[in-house]
């Protein structure tokens, strides 16, 4: 298996494309796998000449869990959070974005564009903030700043990821409470195949099913705070993507990290919410390929 350490981390990565082609690292996001990366993105990214790398973060999918890792309460940690009070956690989002970095050093590759969907989204703003020498662009989807006071998921979508998941949950079980899940955020896409969030739930229980990797990212999120400051000061040539649509982080938390990265660039797509819509997969692309392309 492809499986190599980076950052002190066994991370699980797939590497498309040309190897002398510039390279695009690709970020998921909470809780979610690689594999949430749709395969027709992918590969029109590489139609469009570019390297493409994408990996499972730390403690989810087939990357390195972090058994025995600290994993405090989430609703005491998020309302000592909000209170201004430290918070101690296993790992954070600079960890997460320091993992990245090492990726690409173990790979032999010294600069990347970079795109992050959601916590992704917040990674890959800190790689940018951390390591501005290692980056030629940036891309942020359907993310946050994280600034206090942003609007918040709707009401029942917070509730279901607030709920504490069984580790030791059936694969059907798991599969439809995943299924709903994703179900309540995601674009109600007429190009989406019917059946394809369960199959992707399915798939996603039998690579590595770990709930608690899930709760320690939230964690991460929690205890990073506000990128606001770290924003002001990115030099990357940022382009931020949003769904008008989306219930989980509504597109103002994008509008935010545009209104606070000098120069970035901020587009809204109508027929999106917190989800990749098959039909908005070529439009994807070209923002992305063609970011990349004016700066490489």
């Amino acid at each position: 298996m492809p499986i190599i350490n980076a950052n002190n981390v066994d991370l699980y990565y797939e590497d498309n494309g040309p190897a002398d082609a510039p390279v695009i690292l690709l970020v998921m996001g909470l809780g979610a796998q690689m594999i949430a990366w749709p395969d027709e993105f992918i590969h029109a990214l590489v139609a469009k000449g570019f390297r493409v790398i994408h990996y499972d973060n730390r403690d989810v999918g087939m990357s390195q869990r972090m058994e025995g890792a600290h994993a405090p309460h989430l609703v005491w940690t998020l309302f000592k959070a909000r209170l201004g009070l430290s918070v101690s956690v296993a790992y954070t989002l600079s960890d997460m974005a320091a993992d990245g970095i090492g990726l690409l050093d173990a790979l032999g590759i010294e600069k990347a564009h970079v795109v992050g969907a959601s916590m992704g989204g917040m990674i890959v703003q800190l790689m940018a903030a951390n390591h501005r020498d290692r980056l030629f662009s940036m891309t942020s989807i359907m993310s946050s700043s994280g600034k206090p006071g942003l609007p918040g998921a709707r009401a029942d979508i917070q509730r279901r990821f607030m709920v504490k998941r069984s580790p030791n949950a059936s694969r059907d079980e798991a599969v439809a409470f995943g299924t709903d899940l994703v179900s309540s955020f995601s674009y109600p896409d007429p190009a989406r195949a019917k059946n394809s969030h369960a199959e992707m739930t399915a798939k996603a229980f039998d690579r590595g099913y770990y709930p608690v990797g899930t709760r320690r990212q939230l964690l991460a999120i929690i205890a990073d705070g506000s990128r606001v400051e770290r924003l002001k000061k990115i030099t990357t040539p940022t382009l931020v993507v949003h769904g008008a649509a989306d219930p989980l982080v509504p597109k103002e938390g994008s509008e935010d990290i545009a209104r606070h990265v000098p120069g970035a660039r901020l587009e809204i797509i109508d027929e999106m919410a917190h989800d990749l819509p098959p039909s908005q997969v070529d439009r994807m692309v070209d923002f992305i390929a063609n970011h990349a392309a004016a700066v490489r």
